[in-house]
């Protein structure tokens, strides 16, 4: 298993689909995971670190309750890519392990403070390569994430 970072989510421009991309913490590797428009909402809110909802919505609930229960999510690790799927598993700290979408999962651990994990076969399958040649193309990346707001993600009026 290598450890993974959120680097942000984006559209991608001729589906509108939305995409979470992490990249391989100390390597070079991205994983881009195409993700529903309701999950990158939250995983741009989580990353956004502003003001708090004035209702928990639905991942700072699961948050909440892990937490009412007295355990902590300590990983979570995207194990399988299977017919296109991502697959992964929530890891407590009482040695639960709970089968979840990459999506969801990567919202939790973004507001729970835990590590993200890919399995190797999923990063040979699924991971891009960028060399540090294509840091400024990353870079560039970087600067749109920091300028997208969770209401980009709304589908507008046909």
């Amino acid at each position: 298993m290598k450890q993974m970072e959120v680097v942000g989510v984006r559209v991608e421009v001729p589906t509108n689909q939305p995409i979470v991309l992490l990249k391989e913490v100390g390597g070079d590797r991205y994983l881009p995971i195409w993700i529903g428009a309701v999950e990158a909402t939250a995983i741009a809110v989580a990353q956004a670190e502003g003001q708090p909802p004035p209702r928990p919505l639905t991942h700072d609930l699961f948050k909440n309750v892990i937490e009412a229960l007295g355990v902590a999510l300590t990983t979570v690790n995207i194990t399988a890519l299977r017919d296109g799927i991502f697959f992964a598993d929530l890891v407590f700290s009482n040695g639960t392990e709970v089968s979840a979408r990459p999506s969801d999962s990567i919202a939790l651990a973004l507001r729970t403070g835990s590590a993200i994990f890919a399995s190797e076969d999923v990063l040979e399958s699924a991971g891009v390569s960028m060399p540090d040649e294509q840091e400024d193309e990353v870079e560039k990346f970087r600067e749109f994430l920091d300028n997208i707001s969770p209401e980009d993600f709304e589908k507008g009026d046909a």
